[in-house]
């Protein structure tokens, strides 16, 4: 006992006397201002409170030090920015020094094993590597223009899944879970290139979001490893076993879809048979080369986890804006009935049971604006994925050292009374230009909103997302009547999944406007 307690004592006065260093050390190097840094108790309160109310710590610490702080979540600092203009100067006007990743976790090398994913990846040539072959093989516009028919696919098995639930109670819906069935269709058929059963969704879909829920379980793991692992062995047993059963589901639609391509491409015998075999994501996988490591191709752990990437990136935050707009579309009625309006007559001239197509959508300027204040008041993270600089670098008249994490306040960005009038408000018409004007939803000339982030690690799924939500509501408008169940509100409430998701999961009730 006596033993324990000298440990201890010896903990906690090792960690005042580096808390007191790096004091010294932040006011010499004259990084942003914020709070002292606390106590090993007061510490661990903080980082507790500051996970559990990123937002409420955040506004409180902004209002007292300011737009740019730095807080200490551990030894290294963490520099928070919630002011568009800084915001606009790191990740725009010195975006080269602000596009690296911070150094994995422990955690983090545990529960994924490769960092070859674009979203960590540090910036280099491979993250190019990688992103390039992401933004022009699948997510480039003419690629996209070859899935219509996967999303008419998805569209219907949705609409019935939708049909389905309300039929059994009593028009009534919670829609989430089929959205989220929806994007993953969707999602799989251009990852795989092969419209997969029911089933086969339904199990990637649930491996895949409870190892990302379990993710938090993990952090644990990141304080004194060589020990914090063998404390919560059993979680760590939990997620090699999830990981496992990831790799189990995703190497048979790999090889699989390896063999079909080399079967089909070898009966192709023109050029223009060629270019219209539609590329899957894996498909791009599998030709990559690693010229920083050798030429090497990528293994199945690295495709399996680029996959994993892909599924996730544009599903749960895809599902999570369409399950909010069709949430605002309940509680304001009239700005359903004006964009139901409009659906109407840019269909006009196709058959009444027809569904809208993507070139129809470029004669809806309301629905695209909706789509846009959706993004703007529910963007699915209030963060973005943390930053780190290549370099110590002045900004503001502050330093942001080499080892620091950089982070934005997305969030509090959309929501600035500055730049938007009643920003709390859900109002389409600010993006007519009424108020606001054409809005550069990338940043590039300012920002006044990020959904997406901006800079050179913009997500490269933009353009896709805008399109299946604008996709996805018109056609779910012009089939259905979206209204509020009788004596029920629309709660907005919020709260911290994998994105940020409606706390109470939207109920509506479907009328049907069509036969079908």
């Amino acid at each position: 006992m006596e033993m324990w307690l000298l440990i201890f004592f010896s903990l906690v006065l090792s960690a005042v006397v580096v808390a007191l260093l790096l004091e010294h050390g932040a006011r010499n190097r004259r990084l942003p201002p914020g709070p002292p840094i606390l106590a090993i108790l007061g510490n661990y309160l903080y980082h507790r409170w500051f996970l559990l109310k990123p937002e409420d710590v955040l506004r409180e610490l902004h209002a007292r030090y300011g737009p740019i702080i730095t807080v200490r979540l551990d030894l290294q600092p963490t520099i928070l920015i919630a002011d568009r203009t800084i915001a606009h100067k790191a990740l725009v006007e010195r975006g080269a020094f602000f596009s690296d990743r911070p150094a994995p976790t422990p955690a983090f090398r545990l529960f994924n094993g490769s960092r070859h994913i674009i979203s960590s990846s540090a910036y280099g040539p491979i993250w190019r590597l990688l992103r390039r072959n992401l933004t022009s093989e699948i997510l480039h516009p003419a690629r996209v223009k070859l899935y219509a028919g996967g999303r008419a696919w998805v569209l219907g098995v949705l609409t019935q899944h939708l049909r389905s639930q309300a039929d059994s109670h009593d028009g009534v819906v919670v829609p989430i879970e089929n959205f989220q069935f929806a994007m993953f269709c969707l999602l799989c058929l251009m990852c795989f290139g092969e419209k997969l059963d029911e089933k086969a969704v339904r199990d990637i879909k649930d491996a895949q979001r409870s190892r990302l829920l379990f993710a938090s379980k993990l952090r644990v793991l990141n304080f004194v490893p060589c020990i914090s692992r063998h404390l919560f062995r059993n979680r760590l047993k939990t997620a090699m076993e999830m990981g496992e059963r990831r790799t189990q589901l995703y190497l048979p639609l790999i090889e699989a879809r390896k063999r079909y391509k080399q079967q089909h491409l070898q009966k192709m015998t023109s050029s223009k048979e060629k270019e219209r075999f539609v590329v899957s994501y894996v498909d791009s996988l599998l030709d990559i080369e690693l010229p920083e490591e050798g030429g090497r191709k990528l293994s199945d752990n690295e495709v399996v986890s680029l996959c994993s990437e892909f599924l996730t990136g544009g599903t749960d935050t895809t599902s999570t804006a369409l399950q909010w707009i069709m949430a605002n579309l309940v509680k304001h009625q009239g700005i359903q009935a004006k964009l139901w309006e409009e659906i109407e007559r840019a269909a006009a001239g196709s058959g009444e049971e027809e569904d809208i197509k993507a070139e129809d959508l470029q004669k809806m300027p309301y629905l695209k604006a909706v789509i846009m204040e959706g993004l703007r008041r529910h963007p699915p993270a209030h963060f973005l994925p943390p930053r780190a600089v290549t370099e110590d670098v002045s900004l503001c008249g502050y330093l942001i050292p080499r080892e620091a994490t950089v982070n934005f306040f997305v969030a509090g960005m959309n929501w600035d009374e500055k730049a938007w009038e009643e920003p709390m408000e859900f109002k389409p018409e600010r993006f007519l230009g009424i108020e606001g004007g054409a809005v550069d939803i990338t940043g590039s000339r300012e920002i006044k909103m990020m959904p997406f982030g901006a800079g050179r690690r913009i997500c490269p799924g933009l353009g896709l997302a805008r399109l299946h939500l604008q996709y996805f509501v018109a056609n779910l408008v012009r089939r259905f009547e979206w209204k509020a169940v009788e004596g029920e509100e629309v709660d907005l409430s919020e709260k911290v999944e994998f994105a940020v998701v409606m706390k109470n999961p939207l109920r509506a009730r479907l009328i049907p406007r069509r036969k079908t």
